[in-house]
């Protein structure tokens, strides 16, 4: 089995890199790259989209990559191969961005790329640091993790999902933030899963084990 985690010159993929091959190590996943060639998305097994930045830079370096983008789409779209974006990763996802300007996404969850938006003042964006999670829907990449569970947060930006069936957890930030979307083979976390210590490590086994 081979997971593509790539590299489109958008963060550092360091931490992640190591996270996933911790995992894949424990949970017999097989082999992990950090990858930017097209011919191995297109050959991977399991795909992970990460993302650092704003979401019309993302969605341009992905595109501007010969190839990676068709070869991403062609595996997640025919192929039905299983998916996880993290953090702006997630969001692209989404139908359209809203930062900075109207910028389509890949249209695979329903929903816009919105500011988040706090009731509170005191409340600072961006949204950085350690918050609980809240399970909306149950979902195979959440085994074993419950309402309460933290996770690390970074951004300004969360996606606001037209279907409620697709967000399967959010935060409380002064008022809800979407932290996990996902349908078919496909999955998003708004938080970093390899920053998110026992709990991260956990959804990362789950993915590489995932059979949708």
């Amino acid at each position: 089995m081979l997971t593509a985690i790539i590299d489109y010159e958008s963060g550092n993929l360091h931490s992640a890199e190591k996270a996933f091959q911790r995992m894949a190590g424990e949970v017999g996943g097989g082999e992990v790259v950090v990858t930017g060639d097209a011919d191995v998305v297109a050959r991977a097994d399991r795909i992970v989209l990460p993302g650092d930045g704003a979401f019309p830079a993302c969605m341009r370096e992905l595109k501007g990559h010969s190839g990676l983008y068709d070869a991403m789409v062609e595996a997640v779209e025919v192929q039905g191969r299983p998916f996880l974006g993290i953090c702006v990763g997630m969001q692209l996802m989404a139908t359209m961005g809203r930062e900075y300007e109207d910028t389509p996404g890949l249209g695979w969850i329903g929903g816009e790329v919105v500011r988040i938006a706090p009731t509170d003042p005191a409340l600072k964006v961006p949204h950085m640091g350690w918050n609980d999670l809240v399970v909306d829907n149950p979902h195979p990449v959440l085994d074993g993790i419950e309402t309460g569970a933290h996770a690390y947060f970074v951004h300004s930006y969360h996606v606001r999902v037209t279907e409620p069936g697709e967000r399967i957890a959010h935060v409380d930030y002064g008022s809800d933030v979407t932290a996990v979307i996902g349908r078919d083979t496909m999955v998003g976390m708004q938080f970093h899963p390899e920053k998110s210590q026992g709990n991260g490590l956990r959804m990362i086994a789950n993915f590489l084990r995932w059979a949708p």
